[in-house]
């Protein structure tokens, strides 16, 4: 997922940046609303800083908000109740005062993101890749045309990395969308040890490790058997 920060001081843009590439997410960032204005359809979430040197934040979210229905978090030095209400109010999705906490700001990305775009879930039913067949109609798991038995946790698991190939889905958020656990910054052993489990249960039952890719240090992406 690409993620457009727009913050004009250049410490807390990079500080962003690399805190969301961490956690598998493609992130660039622009220093002005009128940068933004040019680059906003090109990502799939804006962090939108309300005071930028040029344009006012507010108009910005306003523009973008009337062309698009970009999911958009917004984030302000004044840090008052009108200000968030303004800054929701002008079209943002969610809406933060600084300085905010790197793992709330994960947690309301997903949460805006599930929020908005339900239908991502839901839309592809059959997802085919090569010999396996994900069916999310009826829950079942077939390679080469033969049934393979999973467990309800099994299926969520395959079905979130199969439906977002390519993609690095970071260990905190199959945590999240998977087990329903809040998003932290470190996993416990518990946790991480969970996911382990399930990751190499599936492989097994698919016969190669190949189907689910570790990418040390994030997480895990869909591969081909």
């Amino acid at each position: 997922m690409h993620v457009l920060v727009v913050e004009d001081e250049a410490e807390v843009a990079e500080s962003l940046m690399r805190g969301l590439r961490r956690h598998g997410y493609d992130a660039t960032g622009v220093g002005t609303g009128a940068r933004a204005l040019e680059a906003y359809d090109s990502a799939d979430l804006v962090l939108l800083d309300l005071e930028l040197p040029d344009i006012d934040g507010l108009e910005v979210c306003r523009r973008i908000r009337a062309a698009s229905d970009m999911p958009i978090i917004a984030f302000t030095d004044r840090a008052t109740e009108l200000d968030r209400i303004l800054g929701l109010q002008a079209g943002s999705d969610d809406c933060l005062g600084k300085p905010f906490g790197f793992r709330e700001l994960m947690a309301r990305i997903d949460a805006v993101m599930r929020r908005v775009r339900p239908q991502q879930r839901t839309v592809e039913r059959l997802i085919s890749h090569g010999p396996l067949q994900i069916d999310a109609a009826t829950r079942e798991v077939r390679l080469d045309g033969k049934l393979i038995e999973v467990t309800r946790k099994e299926f969520d698991l395959l079905y979130h990395l199969a439906s977002r190939p390519g993609m690095v889905i970071p260990r905190q958020q199959l945590m999240a969308e998977i087990w329903g656990d809040p998003v932290s910054p470190t996993l416990g052993t518990q946790a991480s040890r969970t996911i382990d489990t399930h990751v190499s249960t599936l492989r097994s039952k698919l016969g190669a490790r190949s189907w689910i890719l570790t990418v040390r240090g994030v997480g895990f992406r869909f591969g081909h058997g």
